[in-house]
Formats: C-alpha cells, sequence, structure tokens
C-alpha cells in the first residue's frame, strides 16, 4: 500500500508487515501508533528506542493526542541494514514515517540525536507537515571544536570514545556513563531497562550515527526553522552541555522557546517525567507558557 500525499521530494515508501514501513532502500522501521487526534510524533536519541517515550505517549495519548514512535534504523526492531546513518537518509526516513501514515500539523518531538533528524527534516522537505517542534536534550547546532566552535569537543575526545570505548568496550563505557546521563536521581530500574536497549542497538548503527553526530553543522539550517520550537534542556547535561547546545540552538531559531531545568541531566524525559509531560502538554496545547 503506497502512501497519499506524499511530499515531491520523498521516494515514495511503502507499509510493510504490521508495525513496520518500507524504505525505498529495504529497510524496515519498526513504529508504533496509538490512539486519534492531533499527532505527536517521537524520535529517539542516540542507541534508544521508541520504547524509552512510553511516559510521554501514555500521557499525551490520554489527553486525546495520536502518538507515533519509531525506531530508527539499526535502533530497536527497525532493520540493521550497515548503512544509512548519515542525517540526510535519517531525516528521509522520517519522511517515510510521516508520509506512509499521511501525517499533517504533526508536532515533532525528539531526544538528543533526534532533534538533528527533526533539523534536516525541515531543512530538506519543510515544514509543510509539520506544526511545531520540541527539542529535548538537544546536541545541535554542532559538537566537534573548531575554530569557530572553540567550546566543541576536541578531536582527541572523539577519537577516544569511538575506538577505545565504543569499539572495545561498549558496555564498560554504558556502566560509567549512567551517573551522568541520569545525573543525581535515577529511578530505580531505569538504569537496567536502558542498558538493554543500548546493548540490543547494532554497533554499526551506533558508531555510524556518532560519527555522523560528531561531524554535523546545524548552525545555518537552525536558522530556517519556521515554526514554533520549545527546548527543555537540563543544566547538568555532561552529553550536550547546556551552553554549547540549547542556548545556542534557542538563539539560532526564530522564536524559541528555552526552559532550563535545574539540577537535571540528559535523560530529563526519564528523571522528570511529569514535568516534561506538563511542558509538552502546555506546549502542544497552545497556551502561554511562563
Amino acid at each position: 500500500m503506497t502512501a497519499k500525499n506524499v511530499d515531491k521530494q520523498v521516494p515514495v515508501a511503502t507499509l510493510g508487515e504490521p508495525g513496520f514501513i518500507r524504505t525505498t532502500d529495504n529497510v524496515n522501521l519498526f513504529y508504533r501508533d496509538w490512539g486519534v487526534g492531533e499527532t505527536v510524533v517521537f524520535l529517539s536519541g542516540w542507541a534508544m528506542s521508541s520504547d524509552t517515550w512510553c511516559y510521554q505517549m501514555l500521557h499525551l495519548n490520554d489527553q486525546g493526542f495520536r502518538c507515533v514512535a519509531y525506531d530508527m534504523r539499526g535502533h530497536g526492531r527497525s532493520s540493521d541494514p550497515g548503512r544509512g546513518y548519515d542525517f540526510d537518509t535519517m531525516a528521509q526516513d522520517l519522511a517515510a514515517v510521516l508520509n506512509v501514515l499521511e501525517l499533517q500539523s504533526v508536532t515533532l518531538v525528539g531526544h538528543s540525536i533526534g532533534c538533528g533528524v527533526i533539523t534536516r527534516y525541515l531543512t530538506r522537505y519543510g515544514s509543510g507537515r509539520i506544526k511545531r517542534i520540541a527539542m529535548l536534550g538537544t546536541v545541535t547546532p554542532c559538537m566537534r571544536k573548531a575554530a569557530d566552535n572553540p567550546d566543541g569537543v576536541p578531536d582527541e575526545a572523539i577519537d577516544y570514545f569511538l575506538t577505545k570505548q565504543l569499539m572495545q568496550n561498549f558496555p564498560g563505557w554504558i556502566e560509567g556513563s549512567k551517573g551522568p546521563f541520569f545525573g543525581e536521581k535515577t529511578p530505580t530500574g531505569m538504569d537496567t531497562w536502558l542498558t538493554q536497549i543500548a546493548l540490543s542497538t547494532s554497533g554499526k548503527a551506533l558508531l555510524e550515527c556518532s560519527r555522523s553526530l560528531q561531524d554535523a553543522d546545524f548552525r545555518k539550517e537552525l536558522t530556517n526553522i519556521d515554526v514554533p520550537t520549545l527546548i527543555l534542556h537540563g543544566d547538568k547535561d555532561v552529553s550536550a552541555p547546556l551552553e554549547l547546545t540549547a542556548r545556542r540552538t534557542a538563539a539560532l531559531i526564530p522564536g524559541a522557546k528555552l526552559k532550563e531545568y535545574a539540577n537535571v541531566a540528559h535523560a530529563l524525559f526519564l528523571t522528570d517525567v511529569d514535568r516534561v509531560n506538563a511542558d509538552l502538554l502546555e506546549f502542544i496545547g497552545g497556551k502561554k507558557m511562563e
């Protein structure tokens, strides 16, 4: 079954087996689709899956929203094709989901690398289907240190992570990263659950998504975003330091609203569920935000 109302620039994807969308390069993207009403689409972070959005999806679904989330290629239950981990292809995967499910007036909610995918989608395909976006723990605009980005992550730190940690002892890296990821408040059992999800992610996807992220520069693209934008970010985020990411992203997107969470780390949507859910509901409902 081919989608209707497909954007001109997007190759036609199709519905595959139940719960899957098949892309033009033969990748099966797993998705979940709950309810009816105004649609919210969730994009997961690096090494995460659509499962991790369940607390936002359950809450918003109870409030009358249709909630859709999908696993990026190489993550969760989606195919592990060993290719397509550049932002252009990941944005095309998002376009495939929106097109096949015939979604309009969508709120996109992304975490971490998912915010980069949202940005590239808007750059390549425009905002015709998109009503608003929310960025949580964003890694935009650019992470790598450069002459015009002196506060970025040095090459040697990136190389050490890729070659000595990710490519040699990923479980050990996860164990040492739980504290910085959750901050001072790790919900009971949450670290074990997320470790299982991360360890089930394709090693190739982990490596290539990391390379794409470290090489990306979204500064120019962010200035062209033309939909209402909410940014939620913890001031104890070690993975994506507030000053390097969220504050600069907010300054680049016209009219963006940044809400900083005190004493909160990268996993804010899991450690501060009630607050994140309330902020998202208020944003999607169009109420005035303080």
